[in-house]
């Protein structure tokens, strides 16, 4: 007999923030400082996803350059509705950040906190 999948503690919500690898606030990459930010706010999960190509509202095609990346990158974060809302409000200050969705997802499988055991 299989263990019993542990139940997900609350209703989960998918954030999306679009911008690019070459988008600084400062000296620094808002990819990053998004990141940190998500784990100061203490956010369940986050992952940057560097996509191959992509184009916005500009029609500038980003892509890897020999000398310089400027590829498209998706940040994803999971947690509850009300946490991740609250969350993009700490984002007001940084430019360079492309459209932000919020979409629910079915959690399949969700691992304990403490122990990260499923």
């Amino acid at each position: 007999m299989s263990a019993a999948i542990p139940l997900v503690p609350f209703p989960i919500k998918l954030l999306r923030i679009y911008t690019d690898e070459a988008a600084y606030f400062g000296d620094r990459k808002v990819f990053e400082i998004v990141a940190e930010r998500a784990r100061a706010a203490g956010v369940a999960g986050v992952t940057v996803l560097r996509a191959l190509v992509g184009f916005g509202h500009t029609s500038h095609m980003h892509r890897r350059h020999l000398l310089d990346d400027d590829q498209a990158l998706i940040v994803e974060m999971l947690d509850d509705e009300a946490k991740l809302r609250a969350f993009v409000q700490t984002l007001t200050d940084l430019e360079h950040l492309g459209p932000i969705t919020l979409e629910a997802v079915e959690v399949l499988r969700w691992p304990d906190a403490v122990t990260g055991a499923v």
